[in-house]
This record gives C-alpha cells, structure tokens and sequence, in this order.
C-alpha cells in the first residue's frame, strides 16, 4: 500500500490525536496508511497548522507518559518468580530484577521525556539565590534621577 505524501488534515488529526496519547511519531508513521516520518517532517516545515497541532500534541503527550508512569508502579504483575529447587519444586519465591529494571527503565524514560515536552510541570524545580546586596548608595543624585525617570 503507498504510503500518502498530500498534506491532508484529516490525517494530521489522527497523527496527532495518537501523539497527544504518548505515542511516537515512528510508531504512528509504522502503520498502513499513515505517512512515513519524512513526510511528516516535511508537512511540519511547510504547514504552519500542522507544526502548531504538533506542537500541543507533543505537549499534550507528556500528560499521558505521567499516566503511563503511574500504571507501570502499580503493574507488579511480574515482580515476583518461582523459585525451583533442583528437583524443579516450587520453595519460595524472589524477586525478578529483570522485569524490575525494565519497570524502572520505562518509568525514568517517561519522566525525562515530560520534564523536556513540559518543563514547567514536570520538570526540576530550579531555585535561584542572590547573595549579595544591590543598593543605590554609590550613584549620584543625577544618576538616580535618571533611573527613576526611566532615560538613558
């Protein structure tokens, strides 16, 4: 099946309605019937709705990943693995490092990528201290008039 390369808006709809829900642009363009992700580039140099739909769509994508983050802590479905002894009976059970490091694996990459889509929100917070003083005691009579009065 081709591929289509005509900027439709129906189509940039669905490209970013399955965007805004945390999928990437190179799962959404693997399917029948959608762009390839040159394509999509291309519209977005070219089609200004396009690049402002995207924009908000890849905004709104962070918002699913932080859902996303929450179903993967709560999934413990494979945490936890039999433990044989060597006549393959089940004495017990341990944890599964695998699946736990790929757990944690999935959560960090989703915070990363909200902290960069949506900064602000999920991003680190960044304190800033100012040590010091600013005082107004080494100007002249003259200089401050013209602070206050907002010339050059």
């Amino acid at each position: 099946m081709a591929r289509p390369s005509k900027y439709s808006g129906t189509l940039a709809d669905k490209i970013c309605s399955r965007l805004a829900e945390g999928e990437s642009l190179r799962s959404v363009c693997r399917d029948d019937g959608m762009p390839d992700k040159s394509t999509v580039f291309r519209w977005l140099r070219e089609q200004e709705g396009f690049r402002d739909q995207y924009a908000h769509a890849k905004a709104e994508s962070a918002d699913a990943m932080v859902e996303d983050i929450l179903d993967i802590a709560d999934d413990g479905t494979n945490d936890w693995m039999e433990k044989l002894d060597s006549e393959g009976e089940l004495i017990g059970w341990q944890t599964n490092g695998e699946a736990l490091q790929r757990s944690k694996l999935r959560v960090d990459t989703r915070k990363w990528i909200a902290s960069k889509l949506k900064p602000k929100v999920y991003g680190d917070r960044q304190q800033v201290e100012h040590s010091g003083s600013i005082g107004t005691h080494d100007l002249s009579d003259d200089e401050l008039a013209r602070i206050a009065s907002g010339s050059s």
